[in-house]
């Protein structure tokens, strides 16, 4: 690969240290998964498809995870350099198929950074609704495709479209503008980011658990004869479509709440500096994510136990764990609160390492000569690459100020799927064209998991609608398009 980081040390042939023991992966591996996507997709998934089902849901998404990590660990094993799935298929698959995956990355770290934004926009109301009795006009914390129900926080403000989600711009401009003077979360701080995450989860399942309303869970999956709910874009949610309701609806629903999941590969990343990859990289993937599903697994029981997934559909799907609380548990206004402070510190340093990812990404593509040089210029001063932040600050803010999250919610889980199909089917091409690859880990039965895993991640991809595969098509169209008018005749390695 052209100048790219080949070795952290600066020595030809170098690895990095191997510190971190199979504590230390689980550890990085619960911080990594416990996210945004609980506290904003479970209430769409649990809504619109899956209902109490969606604890099912969860569980078909962390196993199509721990396949794909396992042949995302043997990826990174392979590779002696800190990198994601595109710098491990340029070395290995060759410059084509790395482009389709770092093309595919965006979906997964831009888009993502766009679908937490407008999480953080949504929390960031509660907040000020709960502490201030105030709330920033609909027109202006919404996109010109959602229209006010009125209810909640909205109340006087039915019928109103949305203009632009001006906070969710707010929180990327900071966040971009620490990107580019080159500041990064201190390890305590990330540490305690992530106790306070998993404090606050817990405490929601502890507190919430005795106002569960059994009848909330009765039937378990949603049946075909549901009816219908309001959408918060004032369309109906209609459940006789097959994907609304049933097991089609779960696996809909799993395909939704995968994006709860994603930053797990960060455990795999790790892979070189863990002091015995072979054992130590499987039980870093499998325990984080097994602790973490378990998590995930009550706190959407809790969820839909305490309101009807219906309500999720509508205003009660903004800020969906505060509505919970202070719709159905009186008296725990304080949790409501806590929770909100929490969420939004939880959200931000999700967004600041997605947005940082992102643009490592193209600053390698760059290096490359896959993209323009932009991507890869460095601030004078700071020596980050200032240029590409801005390029995917202004992105990510189209989007988050404009589409809604679920729309942008769903491009990221159907572009990571992707990403992980290629991977799983990247392990067994690598094993049949070279098997005599050093590699410190390898995926058990890769000839069951690797398909399996490909084969899950697909079903999910075919279940999240026509709508989404358009996209992904036509996203994916674009890159092609750029890849061959462009990256091919810049390319370091052609040239």
């Amino acid at each position: 690969m052209a100048e790219t980081e080949a070795d952290p040390t600066g020595h030809e042939g170098g690895t990095l240290k191997r510190t971190l023991t199979a504590t230390n992966l689980v550890a990085l591996g619960i911080g990594a998964i416990i996210g945004a996507g609980l506290f904003v997709r479970t209430a769409a998934a649990a809504g619109g498809h899956a209902g109490p089902g969606v604890t099912i849901s969860f569980a078909i998404a962390a196993f199509a995870c721990a396949l794909a990590g396992l042949c995302y660990a043997e990826f990174a094993s392979m590779i002696p350099i800190a990198g994601s799935a595109y710098t491990y298929s340029y070395t290995t698959m060759g410059e084509f198929i790395a482009w389709i995956i770092g093309w595919d990355l965006v979906l997964e770290y831009a888009l993502g950074a766009a679908t937490v934004s407008i999480g953080w926009s949504q929390y960031l109301n509660a907040l000020l609704y709960d502490f201030f009795q105030f709330h920033i006009p609909y027109r202006w914390c919404h996109s010109p495709f959602q229209i006010s129900d009125g209810l909640g926080m909205y109340a006087g403000e039915a019928g109103v479209r949305g203009l632009i989600n001006l906070p969710a711009v707010f929180i990327l401009l900071m966040l971009s503008l620490l990107l580019i003077r080159g500041t990064q979360e201190s390890a305590a701080f990330n540490n305690f980011i992530v106790i306070v995450k998993v404090s606050i989860v817990l405490l929601i399942i502890g507190c919430a658990w005795k106002y569960i309303n059994p009848a909330n869970h009765v039937p378990y999956l949603i049946p075909a004869d549901a009816g219908t709910a309001r959408l918060s874009t004032g369309q109906v949610h209609d459940y006789s479509d097959p994907l609304n309701h049933g097991w089609l609806g779960v696996l809909r629903g799993a395909g939704i709440v995968f994006f709860a999941f994603i930053g797990f590969d960060a455990v795999s990343t790790a892979a070189q500096e863990a002091k015995n990859p072979q054992k130590d990289m499987p039980v870093g993937i499998l325990v984080s994510l097994a602790i973490c599903t378990g998590l995930y697994i009550l706190f959407s029981h809790v969820l839909t136990g305490l309101a009807p997934y219906k309500e999720f559909m509508g205003h009660g799907g903004e800020a969906s764990v505060v509505y919970a609380i202070n719709t159905y548990m009186p008296g725990y206004e304080w949790l409501a609160s806590m929770v909100t402070v929490a969420i939004l510190a939880g959200f931000s340093s999700v967004i600041l390492v997605m947005l940082l990812g992102q643009t490592r990404v193209f600053y390698t593509m760059s290096k490359d000569g896959l993209v323009p040089a932009i991507f890869s210029k460095l601030h004078p001063t700071y020596k980050t690459p200032y240029r590409s932040q801005w390029v995917f600050f202004v992105f990510v803010s189209l989007f988050a100020a404009f589409i809604p999250d679920s729309v942008v919610g769903d491009m990221t889980s159907i572009g990571t799927l992707f990403a992980f199909v290629l991977v799983c089917i990247g392990i067994m091409i690598l094993r049949k064209t070279d098997p005599h690859l050093p590699r410190p880990f390898k995926t058990p039965l890769y000839l069951i998991v690797c398909p399996i895993g490909a084969l899950v991640c697909l079903s999910m991809i075919l279940s999240l609608g026509w709508e989404n595969w358009t996209r992904l098509i036509i996203w994916m169209g674009i890159g092609l398009l750029i890849y061959f008018v462009y990256g091919r005749y810049h390319s370091k390695l052609r040239g």
